[in-house]
């Protein structure tokens, strides 16, 4: 053999255990992603199909919702039939709505009701008894189709009076349909306590699907909302510039209580951090969900920002349906520890009064006992 044709078999050689060699490497890259993929297959079908998340938190969502549901009929029910009845019928809604909804027969009723007050009234007390029980989550299933109908009703009737977070509001309760929000601190979590119902595998395991998907679009809505208004802000020369936050302070319509407008915007710097600040926590919400340290801060971070929304803008409905939708991403675990802190605290705080109370008097000796020793003496 010559020195050519060894050579020429020593690279067929090579050649070949390379070739083997990525081949080998090839099939267990492979695996190890199929090996991820099945993995991560069997974490979601685990996660979707076996239990229902965030019952707590879901629970606390509607009792906020209805909350902000009952707080805003309340505030306008004084002024109930100027603001949307009979006395607005001065800005054209009744003849031809803003709104597409009461075009629609479903979403129509306080639309046709305006211009007769007491139809208009009747449906109002309706809307709040239905706020009720929707928050106390009182046959749940039945009363939350109609209530979200009837409350789709009333928002889009006066197109003029809304804000964004009546769009929150009604999408937030329309994806409440498809899961259990009564599943906790309610009266039907409390009847099934006592009459429990039992349901087959397959029945169960739909349900928890619905649930834990209505979850994650739920989560998919939140970051939309932030992540879309951050980058809309950015793009805003208010925003870019640091003076955002001291804008609508300074407004008649916005800046509810002046003296406090004034003591939030007086330091330029304090504008500046809670302007950009503002834009960082909304665009990077998403990512500060993944782990438990971010997501805290992150939760701190908004709930500070609607609260002040609330107090210093005089939107407290907006801000309150905003942080319901954020209570789906505290843990179970913190709120069932949250609720035994309170039980254990007011149990402390009844022990201690109960302590303090001074002993009661001994029982004067009855009419039927003195008898005896006064005859005795005598």
């Amino acid at each position: 053999m010559t020195a050519r044709t060894s050579r020429s078999v020593r690279i067929r050689e090579d050649l070949a255990a390379v070739g083997v060699m990525l081949a080998d490497l090839t099939r267990r890259g492979l695996a190890h992603v199929g090996a991820i993929i099945a993995r991560a297959y069997r974490f979601c079908e685990s996660w979707l199909l076996d239990s229902k998340k965030a019952l707590y938190g879901l629970a606390v969502t509607r009792i906020l919702l209805g909350v902000a549901a009952i707080g805003l009929l309340l505030a306008n029910a004084g002024t109930r039939l100027y603001a949307f009845g009979s006395g607005s019928l001065w800005n054209g809604e009744s003849l031809e709505a803003k709104s597409a909804f009461p075009q629609i027969w479903l979403f129509s009723s306080f639309h046709h009701a305006m211009s007769n007050d007491l139809l208009y009234t009747a449906l109002y007390v309706l809307l709040l008894a239905l706020a009720v029980a929707f928050t106390l989550g009182w046959r749940f299933k039945l009363v939350l189709p109609v209530f979200w109908v009837l409350w789709v009703s009333f928002i889009e009737a006066n197109d003029m009076l809304g804000d964004q977070g009546d769009n929150m509001f009604r999408i937030v309760v329309f994806l409440l349909i498809f899961a259990d929000p009564a599943a906790r601190w309610s009266f039907d979590a409390r009847r099934r306590a006592v009459r429990p119902r039992t349901r087959s595998a397959d029945r169960e395991q739909i349900g928890n699907l619905f649930h834990n998907l209505t979850l994650v679009v739920l989560t998919a809505q939140v970051s939309f909302v932030y992540v879309s208004g951050a980058l809309y802000k950015a793009g805003g020369t208010p925003w870019s510039g640091g003076y955002a936050v001291y804008n609508p302070l300074q407004t008649d319509q916005f800046g509810t209580w002046p003296w406090l407008s004034d003591l939030a915007t007086a330091w330029g710097p304090a504008v500046a951090l809670a302007t950009w600040g503002s834009i960082l926590v909304q665009l990077a919400f998403p990512f500060l969900l993944l782990t438990r340290r971010t997501r805290i801060f992150g939760l701190a971070a908004i709930l500070s920002f609607h609260i002040a929304i609330a107090v210093l803008m005089g939107l407290p409905w907006f801000s309150l349906a905003m942080i319901a939708v954020d209570a789906i991403f505290v843990p179970d675990g913190t709120w069932r520890g949250m609720t035994t802190g309170l039980r254990s605290a007011f149990a402390d705080a009844r022990r201690k009064v109960t302590d303090a109370e001074p002993a009661a008097p001994e029982e004067a000796d009855s009419p039927e006992t003195s008898a005896p020793t006064r005859r005795s003496r005598r």
